[in-house]
């Protein structure tokens, strides 16, 4: 198991890479803990918006309670798998971005969540992708659920987004920024 992803990776930093602005939307697939949304809520601003997606409930509900106590208001939880047409709840061509951050290597049908993304996002929309760079030791996934940069790359490109750039985004993690045709 690993520790908490904000001692890895630099959710602010990360964000600055993908031009995140005011009134913005933008979903946080696999949001677990809630560091990417709740950085997120503070670059789009009281007019944007912030969808923190995740299969799984309790951790939505500590998301809920992190975010009533910072009094953030422009966060909305959703319950949803996102490897199904659908799953995100969200409507199509309605996100200026997406974020999925260390939830790649968890992902059973991977190209059912690059075709979800690609149905909720706008066109010209970003896709901030940053996972585990290794398996460390008992920090972060077991070697066989890794899904290396390269990995991640092919899976995109071959689903039609472009490849904006890459980048190491912490002594454990790749990113990679992808546009939407």
């Amino acid at each position: 198991m690993y520790t908490s992803e904000e001692s890895f990776s630099h959710p602010q930093k990360n964000l600055l890479q993908m031009g995140i602005v005011e009134g913005m939307k933008v979903g946080d697939i696999g949001a677990g803990s809630g560091h990417y949304a709740v950085a997120l809520s503070g670059l789009v601003g009281p007019e944007g918006r912030v969808y923190a997606i995740d299969i799984q409930k309790d951790v939505l509900t500590h998301l809920q309670g992190t975010l009533e106590q910072k009094k953030i208001k422009n966060v909305d939880t959703i319950c949803g798998d996102a490897e199904k047409p659908g799953g995100t709840k969200l409507r199509e061509h309605v996100l200026d971005a997406v974020v999925l951050s260390n939830t790649l290597f968890q992902i059973e049908d991977r190209s059912g969540l690059v075709q979800e993304i690609q149905r909720i996002l706008v066109s010209g929309g970003k896709v901030l992708v940053s996972d585990w760079a290794g398996s460390y030791g008992g920090i972060g996934p077991a070697q066989e659920h890794m899904v290396s940069e390269h990995e991640a790359e092919d899976l995109f490109i071959s689903n039609g987004f472009h490849k904006v750039k890459s980048y190491r985004s912490g002594p454990h993690h790749y990113s990679i920024l992808f546009t939407n045709p």
